[in-house]
């Protein structure tokens, strides 16, 4: 499994490295949407770029989970609004990253 990791706070993109890895999948951590098609992605919801690149991973059939603080109630709506495939709070993902990246997982 491929996952793109769309973070700029450099806690928070090696921690997602560094899980994902753990996991034995590749991580690639970007700020710009790379060629090809990955099987996740990974957005912070505090990106003021994120609508964009929420969309252009829709288009090309990414799953997409995007992440904020529980108490972001403005990003968590922002996320319902561009219609991303999982919202996560901070706590969940960093938790349960696992189990949801299984959801992006084909199913047999």
């Amino acid at each position: 499994m491929l996952v793109w990791i769309f973070e700029s706070n450099l806690i928070w993109s090696s921690r997602f490295v560094n899980l994902v890895r753990g996991f034995g999948y590749e991580a690639v951590v970007t700020t710009t949407l790379p060629e090809g098609r990955a099987n996740a992605a990974i957005v912070n919801l505090s990106d003021p770029n994120v609508g964009k690149i929420a969309e252009e991973l829709r288009e090309r059939g990414v799953y997409t989970i995007a992440h904020a603080g529980h108490k972001e109630k403005d990003l968590i709506e922002l996320g319902k609004q561009i219609a991303v495939d999982r919202i996560a709070t901070n706590g969940e993902i960093t938790k349960k990253l696992e189990s949801i990246l299984a959801e992006a997982s084909p199913k047999s």
